[in-house]
């Protein structure tokens, strides 16, 4: 029972949180792609993107490029 417990600890610990942190989040940029771009997805698309890809990686990745607020 507890190697249950473990796999959904570290699946809602290392890629659900940080996921719903990524989506909620004000400065991870707008749901919107800007207008002139050619790329199809939003900031904030491509940040959860790259979450549910690394997990914990992807999050911190996120964390250190969104700066510190003074």
């Amino acid at each position: 029972m507890l190697p249950v417990w473990t796999a959904w600890t570290i699946l809602i610990v290392g890629f659900l949180l940080p996921m719903i942190h990524v989506a909620l989040s004000p400065s991870a940029g707008p749901w919107r792609m800007p207008k002139g771009t050619r790329c199809p997805f939003s900031p904030r698309i491509g940040w959860l993107v790259i979450v549910l890809f690394l997990g914990p990686i992807g999050w911190i990745m996120f964390m250190t490029r969104r700066g510190r607020k003074a």
